[in-house]
């Protein structure tokens, strides 16, 4: 059981993306099933996260902590695994695992969620809380058809009891009326409504100042407030994570704001009806669990054979549906429906892109990455570079992003593969992206980027080489990429060609393909890599190693 001793709303921040929960934990439950979870168990499970590439350098210190931190919260705290007295997955964990429709399973387990709970318990410092999190942030933005992410940041996570509610959605009102007789500076509108909104939050803390915080000696109100304010975007940013997952919300990039796909209306307007708002089971941790890990309830639309069959007939009218086909096929049917749709939308985006149709709107998102005004800018780095790559030249470019139903990006690539895959027939090629600069750009993404294309020319079993692509390149990055061009490591593969590129370089290489009074081939691809390995082993520096293949990558069309 944990103590909360928060005065806003209280959920799991880790992992950030909650499809890294599904590789993890099948992985934990493959090895670890029925052993007791302690530091042994713990470090051991952390040695095989390693080796699946989705450890990425943090918590190198202590693992058995980083261990705890990635299955004792959300995995334990959505019902997803049992830690005690011996580690196993829940029924609704195994579905997770399993099952095709895992949008379906994220979006149960979220509405049970639940503040105070036997796994949560609030302090006499907290919040009284008296809230399902995630079902009244659901209803939040349901009854606003739109909620821009500073509303949910500052009001919403104030809906720590229910019965709230209705006091929430004033507060909002009022921040717009406020906000539209205030235009012109809203960063300094909203800096000192935020600042109104933390004193009247903190005001016991203030008053008895116990402003000090865990991370620093500095009791200073100032101090204490910009933490609490660091902390509140932290969670407002995982409730929007976690609310993506379940395929119901969209995402305004550049409005940074939340809305309910049009078409799943139907589907959150059924929930929000059918369950049940105050938390159960709060002192009864057997049935809590047993609640918890049941991935039948709550009822959600597709449940409903017959709502479920009027939607398939409105959006697929051609599919034909049998009196006696399940309910569980009948879900199945639809499944594959969407999925199909999915990939005809993809193909089109594709087909588009090919022909340069796309390319003003690639080039203005790539503006948009650098001037970091979108909300999820790593999510649209690698979606843009994918569409980048593609009209770049010929080859089958692959994402491992998630999309959703309409083809958008919803989520990053799970950290065992490699951003991009492009198949050359001839060769092959990963790209890897991140928005990481300094230091933290070598620690999280060296290894894995060189594990990711050893994997790769494993499956492929031909000649394969890897971009790197970031706002700046780290001088570490440089000196790791440079001498894995010459050093024959058996466990890589051999040598590894990759070739790390400033985003504003990767952009000329682009602007260059889409001028060029010609279609560029892959031929073009592989002599740039092929250049990179001769530069190589001609220079005695990652500097001038580097300085060179920046001069190719200018000029990479030059016969």
């Amino acid at each position: 059981m944990a103590r909360i001793d928060s005065k806003v709303i209280f959920v799991t921040t880790s992992p950030r993306t909650p499809a890294k929960m599904i590789p993890e934990i099948g992985l934990l439950n493959a090895h670890f099933s029925g052993q007791q979870w302690n530091k042994e168990t713990q470090r051991a499970f952390m040695e095989l996260l390693k080796e699946e590439n989705f450890f990425n350098g943090e918590g190198a210190n202590d693992p058995a902590f980083s261990a705890r931190d990635r299955i004792n919260r959300a995995p334990k705290a959505l019902g997803f695994v049992i830690l005690s007295p011996t580690i196993q997955l829940t029924p609704a964990g195994r579905e997770l695992v399993n099952s095709r429709r895992k949008e379906e399973i994220f979006l149960r387990q979220l509405l049970k969620f639940q503040v105070p709970s036997p796994y949560h318990k609030p302090s006499e410092n907290s919040a009284e809380f008296l809230v399902k999190p995630y079902l009244e942030l659901f209803r939040l933005v349901r009854h606003f058809g739109s909620l821009k992410f500073d509303e949910l940041m500052i009001f919403g996570l104030q809906l720590v009891d229910f019965r709230e509610f209705e006091t929430i959605v004033e507060k909002i009102n009022q921040f717009r009326i406020a906000k539209a007789q205030n235009e012109g500076n809203y960063k300094r509108f909203r800096a000192e409504y935020l600042d109104r909104e933390l004193r009247e939050i903190y005001s016991s803390d203030i008053t008895s100042g116990n402003t000090r915080t865990r991370q620093t000696n500095d009791g200073s109100i100032a101090k204490f407030l910009k933490t609490k304010s660091s902390n509140m975007r932290d969670y407002a940013d995982a409730c929007v994570r976690y609310l993506r997952a379940t395929a119901l919300v969209n995402i305004s990039q550049l409005g940074k704001s939340i809305s309910i796909v049009p078409e799943k209306i139907q589907e959150v307007d059924y929930f929000l009806q059918n369950t049940d708002r105050e938390p159960c089971f709060i002192d009864n941790e057997g049935q809590y669990v047993a609640y918890l890990g049941n991935p039948q309830i709550p009822t959600l639309f597709t449940d409903n054979r017959e709502l479920l069959e009027r939607r398939i007939r409105t959006e697929f009218p051609q599919i034909q549906i049998s009196a006696s086909t399940t309910l569980l096929e009948l879900k199945d049917i639809f499944a594959d429906e969407l999925e199909i749709r999915k990939e005809q939308l993809i193909t089109e985006q594709v087909t588009a892109i090919k022909d340069y149709r796309q390319f003003e709107d690639i080039s203005s998102t790539f503006d948009q990455i650098i001037a970091k005004t979108l909300y999820d800018t790593p999510l649209v780095l690698e979606w843009n570079t994918w569409r980048a790559m593609t009209m770049l030249d010929g080859g089958n470019i692959k994402a491992n992003l998630k999309f959703d139903d309409y083809g958008n990006p919803m989520s990053t690539a799970q950290g065992n593969m490699a951003d991009i895959v492009c198949d050359y027939e001839d060769f092959g090629l990963t790209v890897e992206v991140t928005m990481q600069s300094g230091q933290k750009q070598y620690e999280t993404e060296g290894e894995p980027v060189t594990r990711h294309l050893a994997k790769f020319k494993r499956e492929t079993e031909k000649p394969a080489y890897c971009l790197f692509i970031a706002p700046n390149i780290n001088d570490s990055c440089k000196a790791h990429f440079y001498a894995l061009h010459k050093m024959n490591i058996q466990f890589y593969g051999g040598t590894s060609t990759i070739v790390p590129l400033p985003l504003s370089v990767f952009r000329k290489m682009v602007e260059d393909s889409y001028n060029a009074n010609y279609v560029p081939e892959p031929r073009h691809i592989q002599r740039f890599f092929e250049r990179s390995n001769e530069l190589a082993n001609s220079t005695d520096n990652e500097v001038d190693w580097f300085n060179g293949i920046t001069q190719q990558a200018l000029n990479w069309l030059t016969e």
